[in-house]
């Protein structure tokens, strides 16, 4: 399994629509842009990178198809050929066990899971966190695959259970996530550094990972008070989540990071 504090700045590489998702157009494109993306990034100086589906929404609550999992694979296996830094993967919107299957199938070494335990509230409809049948899946493929698991993740609201520090001991010691990530309420939207600070006192013994909102000016900052970030939003084009990776903004925010 991947040492956590070998990796602080995550870029990520979201990818255009997949086959099977409704605009997809042509995996040759995906491909292309996947790739070059995750070159400036590295080039940049960020020591990991994240691949995810972005470009399939509207997104399935669990269950992604066939088409999905054997292009993200693709994708993984090409960038491995053109990078040498750890690779991750999170299958949107929760199949964990999907993420898990592509990391045994590739050399991607970690993944993230939206919703690990607990109940959300979603845009997909209700979500429930199944880290019973992660857990049991990473055991079953053998590969010691690191799971990155939100706490009351982006774009969903908590059922239940409201509060953000007894969330995060479920996660990290019922759930047994190896590392922990917090964000703010959506995509590119900043993470409020109370909450940080809630997780870290509630579990001083995982990694923290910020998973939203941080640009060149916080990162500093916010490495100062976490292991890492992982970031997108604001490394692309005119700061638009669904642009390319800009080389001028993943340069100034590698550097910014005493990485560049």
């Amino acid at each position: 399994m991947i040492d956590l504090p070998s990796i602080s700045l995550i870029g990520v590489v979201h990818l255009p629509a997949l086959p099977g998702s409704p605009n997809h157009t042509c995996m040759d494109a995906v491909l292309e842009r996947a790739i070059n993306d995750a070159s400036i990034l590295v080039q940049a100086g960020f020591n990991a990178l994240i691949i995810e589906n972005f470009g399939d929404h509207p997104f399935t609550a669990t269950d992604v198809g066939p088409a999905t999992i054997a292009g993200i694979t693709r994708v993984i296996d090409r960038i491995a050929q053109e990078t040498r830094v750890p690779l991750g993967v999170n299958v949107l919107r929760n199949d964990a066990n999907a993420a898990l299957g592509i990391a045994a199938a590739t050399s991607a070494s970690f993944m993230r899971v939206n919703v690990h335990t607990g109940v959300m509230a979603t845009d997909q409809g209700m979500i429930e966190g199944r880290a019973d049948q992660t857990l049991r899946y990473r055991k079953l493929l053998g590969k010691r695959v690191c799971i990155l698991a939100d706490v009351h993740v982006k774009h969903a609201v908590p059922l239940g259970q409201q509060d953000l520090a007894e969330a995060a001991r479920e996660t990290a010691y019922r759930g047994l996530a190896d590392g922990l990530i917090v964000s703010g309420p959506a995509t590119g939207a900043p993470t409020d550094p109370r909450d940080i600070d809630t997780i870290q006192q509630a579990v001083p013994d995982r990694r923290l990972f910020v998973g939203s909102g941080v640009t060149h000016e916080t990162v500093a900052e916010l490495l100062g008070k976490t292991g890492g970030v992982i970031v997108g939003t604001s490394l692309k084009k005119d700061g638009i989540t669904v642009n390319p990776v800009d080389p001028d903004r993943a340069k100034a925010f590698a550097e910014a990071a005493g990485l560049g």
